[in-house]
Order: C-alpha cells, then sequence, then structure tokens
C-alpha cells in the first residue's frame, strides 16, 4: 500500500529532484529518512517534510514553503519518485550518504552550509551531517 508517509517522501523526491540522476533522487529521499532515524528531528517521514510550517523560507524543503501547489504533472516522474520513496524507506536503494541530514543545490548558500560536515555532492545537490 501507498500511504501518505510514502506520498510525503515521494513528494519531496518529485519536486526537490525530479531533474537530477537516479541517484541525486535516491540521496533526497535518504536525506529524508536519516532525518526521521535522527531523534533531533520528528520520526515521521510527513513531519519531517512539514517541519517549520508553510512560511517562505522556514521549512526544511523548499517545495512545501514556496507557495505552489504541490500537484505532480510529469506522471512519468511521479511514478518514478513513488518507487525511489518505498524501495528507500524499505532500505533496498541507498546512495550511502554517510548520515547526512541536510542538502542544498548548488547554487544556494544556507547559513547552516558552514557549520555542517559536507560529505558528498550528487548531482546539482550537497549533502550535510549535522554534528
Amino acid at each position: 500500500m501507498f500511504g501518505p508517509e510514502l506520498v510525503c517522501l515521494a513528494m519531496t523526491v518529485y519536486f526537490e529532484a525530479r531533474s537530477e540522476p537516479l541517484l541525486g533522487q535516491v540521496a533526497v529521499a535518504e536525506t529524508v529518512m536519516n532525518r526521521v532515524a535522527d531523534r533531533r528531528y520528528p520520526d515521521k517521514i510527513c513531519d519531517v517534510v512539514r517541519q517549520g510550517g508553510t512560511s517562505l523560507h522556514r521549512c526544511q524543503f523548499s517545495f512545501y514553503c514556496d507557495g505552489r501547489p504541490e500537484r505532480p504533472a510529469d506522471q512519468r516522474a511521479w511514478r518514478r519518485a513513488k518507487v525511489i520513496a518505498k524501495l528507500t524507506r524499505n532500505g533496498i536503494v541507498t546512495a550511502n550518504l554517510g548520515g547526512a541530514t541536510h542538502y542544498h543545490a548548488e547554487y544556494a548558500r544556507p547559513f547552516w552550509s558552514t557549520k555542517y560536515l559536507h560529505i558528498t555532492t550528487v548531482g546539482r545537490h550537497w549533502f550535510y551531517q549535522r554534528a
């Protein structure tokens, strides 16, 4: 069954990384799952994705607070995001991020990027671990 938690994870993959190669999409999903596993963050996928609310630049994942509706238009990419979400949540695929809990697009410079440990770059996203 594809319940609400998997929908939240698939939406994150779709809106944050659908133009990335497969490994980049898995890396985004894995980052969400790493937060779920980290006691400093909520223990449910949707709670992690929605953390910070819908105020612009206050949320953890930019698609959630950009003011645009979350309706996947590209059905092929949406199907792929759902498969990636399910496989990542079930531990079947991994990007081997070493516990990354944060990422940003290469063109962004969030305040925390100088404070956290840069682990790797996958596609156009840089991944970090919070110390």
